[in-house]
């Protein structure tokens, strides 16, 4: 499978409302940097987030688990209103994996340890049930035999490949990506997409801020594209790539993808 195949998205079935954003507003100081967001996600809905850089993309899916405070508007996560000093956050954040940029690794622990640590703190389960639900992740995303490395010892595909699998082990209704390929050498970009083009296969909840225009056309139900703050255009593929309306998303279109190729691969 890869990432260049730009047949249509496989048909799948959509459930609930998990995720409602209304009129969701966030600054930071005097920035305005998310304006008036309105978004529902469905159960088992892979959603692309695109836009140019400093549009409000990551801040908009780290608002999602409140790693960023948003002052007004209202968040809904599961049935669960997210609202400023929720005393429950930390249950809803055990609900959703959230892939970063960086990896962000703890590089004292092997890839293992990695996986295991979080099961074991939050979710109680014994050394020995961590460790195996860990190997089967690390088996899921094609490096069961790097269990025993330390970061430092790994590929940056490979981190982000231990980082998915330790959010997956946590057993996620929802998976938050962020940017996950955009840190990586070139080379290592299709293996780390491959793993997450199997994730959502599989039907998970996916929210994926990235530049990688392949991944959206092959894997997602909808591109939401964001500038200024804003969501200015979301659509299917087939139409956000062929007949983009607004003419943000026909500029930011004609700037990142090959003249005549809408649905090809962007880095």
């Amino acid at each position: 499978m890869t990432t260049s195949d730009e047949t249509a998205p496989i048909p799948h079935a959509l459930g609930d409302v998990v995720i409602t954003m209304r009129q969701v507003n966030k600054w930071y100081g005097s920035f305005h940097v998310l304006r008036d967001i309105d978004l529902s996600v469905r159960r088992g809905e892979r959603i692309v987030i695109c836009g140019p850089s400093g549009s409000g993309k990551s801040t908009l899916i780290r608002c999602l688990n409140q790693l960023e405070a948003h002052q007004s508007g209202d968040i809904t996560v599961d049935g669960v209103a997210l609202v400023p000093g929720l005393a429950g956050i930390e249950s809803v954040r055990r609900e959703i994996g959230m892939v970063f940029q960086r990896f962000n690794l703890f590089p004292h622990l092997t890839a293992l340890e990695n996986c295991t640590l979080a099961p074991m703190k939050v979710r109680g389960l014994s050394r020995a049930e961590a460790e195996a639900a860990a190997r089967t992740y690390l088996e899921r995303v094609h490096i069961p035999e790097q269990a025993g490395k330390y970061p430092v010892q790994l590929s940056g595909g490979q981190q982000q490949r231990v980082a998915i699998a330790r959010s997956l082990c946590m057993n996620p209704k929802i998976m938050l990506f962020d940017e996950p390929t955009s840190a990586l050498d070139p080379e290592m970009v299709n293996e780390v997409l491959d793993v997450m083009i199997e994730l959502a296969l599989s039907g998970m909840t996916m929210l994926v801020v990235t530049h990688e225009m392949g991944f959206a056309r092959r894997v997602a139900d909808r591109v939401v594209f964001m500038d200024q703050g804003e969501i200015v255009e979301q659509a299917p593929p087939a139409a956000f790539f062929g007949e983009p309306r607004n003419e943000r998303t026909q500029r930011f279109l004609g700037q990142i993808l090959p003249a005549g190729r809408s649905g090809a691969t962007a880095g």
